[in-house]
């Protein structure tokens, strides 16, 4: 099956007949692309490569099965308490894939701290928020991937707590090091939204695809 790569083109085919080797080859091409882009420091080629893949129904198809199928929080309703959707419907979703800069408030739960009293909010977004959040991480995490540090280890594709031990033993097996444990209260609930944007340079690639 040949899927349209761009929201110009209209699909009528449903969603049990798309071919998913074609569409992740596609996506991971693309972020391929991407990385090595930012690893020359090509910012011009490394946005016009990202607007291309925020665009592209391949991505918008692939982020809503990793949403509502690969996931492990799959089955747990946001705000409009949609959850476990049909092939039809997750199609339909992928069709309605838009960047706004706008999202739905988030459901908030309380989740009990390990051996504490305490308990640490969490936000649960709607699938539709889910799915486009998937969109934009596709795009911008080769971008970012091509100039972290070798040895940053947290959310990152491809890497576990295994590698962070792993890299931690070499380096103290040989001479005692010190080790800083922060945890800085409400960090995330306090954090400047609009500074991180500026940091990821992510206005005008926002513009580009609303």
């Amino acid at each position: 099956m040949n899927l349209p790569k761009s929201d110009s083109q209209t699909n009528t085919e449903g969603w049990k007949t798309i071919n998913w080797r074609t569409v992740e080859r596609y996506v991971f091409k693309l972020q391929k692309r991407i990385y090595a882009a930012s690893r020359r420091g090509d910012v011009k080629r490394v946005r016009k490569l990202q607007k291309t893949l925020l665009r592209s129904w391949y991505n918008k198809v692939l982020s809503v099965r990793r949403v509502t199928q690969d996931n492990a929080g799959k089955k747990t309703a946001g705000v409009d308490g949609v959850k476990s959707l049909s092939p039809a419907a997750r199609f339909e979703l992928a069709k309605q894939l838009k960047l706004t800069g706008k999202s739905r408030p988030t459901r908030r739960v309380w989740i009990p701290k390990p051996g504490r009293n305490e308990k640490r909010p969490l936000g649960i977004p709607t699938i539709y928020d889910l799915a486009l959040q998937a969109v934009v991480k596709a795009a911008l995490e080769p971008e970012w991937e091509a100039v972290f540090e070798p040895n940053s280890y947290g959310f990152r594709p491809g890497r576990s707590c295994h590698d962070a031990i792993k890299q931690i033993k070499l380096c103290i097996q040989n001479k005692a090091k010190f080790v800083l444990d922060a945890d800085i209260s409400k960090c995330f609930d306090r954090i400047n939204h609009e500074t991180l944007l500026q940091k990821l340079k992510a206005k005008g690639l926002r513009q580009a695809t609303s």
